[in-house]
């Protein structure tokens, strides 16, 4: 063998023996550790006291006007209320800090809301005939189409476009509640279904004011 090879054998043989070495060798001690551990411990009294002043903070932050008063604006989202909602919420929130305000929406009548899952099977099912009433009249006992589907059949696409457009409108108009409702602490302060118009800014602010000190008096009683 030559130098090349010896050096090709002897040096993997040389890394494996170290290995083993290293790893039947014991652990080296480590007396730095409780060293290092003795200087931090002195430290750790200042700390403790350092967080007893932050556990006064959640007591200075629970202050305001409307603390612990809870308003409630039921609107309707499908008649493009949110805007005035957040309006609202955002007047309440600066003239009585602490008020915690609620936006949710006010849902239809139950006649309604069953009546508008019905309209897209109806729009499905007129642009169904409108497509294939040829084949779907005789199937269901017709010997011919009657004449309204021929004068839709030959305006296929309007006809389709016009009972999309028309489906969705109802469905709209059955989503809808027309609703602004506001509450204060469960009690109704304004009805829009009542008054049929909005409450103003000023007037919703004194109507929260008049009912966040009744409650207090109550509460004092």
């Amino acid at each position: 063998m030559d130098r090349a090879q010896l050096l090709l054998v002897g040096l993997p043989l040389l890394l494996f023996c170290s290995d083993i070495f290293n790893l039947f060798s014991p652990p080296p001690s480590k007396p730095a550790a409780t060293h290092h551990h003795h200087h931090h411990q002195p430290n750790s009294q200042p700390l403790i006291q350092q967080q007893h002043p932050s556990l006064e903070f959640p007591t200075q932050k629970s202050s305001g006007i409307g603390f612990g008063n809870t308003v409630s604006i039921d609107f309707c989202a499908s008649c493009s209320y949110r805007g005035t909602a957040v309006t609202m919420k955002n007047m309440l929130e600066s003239q009585f800090p602490g008020i915690n305000v609620a936006l949710a929406n006010y849902p239809p009548t139950l006649p309604k809301r069953m009546l508008s899952k019905l309209v897209p099977v109806l729009q499905f099912g007129v642009i169904g005939i409108i497509v294939g009433g040829e084949q779907i009249f005789p199937r269901l006992g017709f010997a011919a189409p009657p004449q309204w589907y021929y004068s839709m059949r030959a305006n296929r696409f309007g006809s389709m476009a016009s009972t999309w457009l028309l489906g969705n409108f109802i469905q709209s108009f059955l989503q809808s509640s027309g609703a602004f409702e506001v509450y204060c602490n469960g009690e109704p302060v304004f009805s829009k279904l009542k008054e049929n118009r909005f409450p103003g800014e000023i007037e919703l602010k004194e109507l929260v004011a008049r009912r966040i000190s009744s409650s207090r008096v109550i509460d004092g009683f």
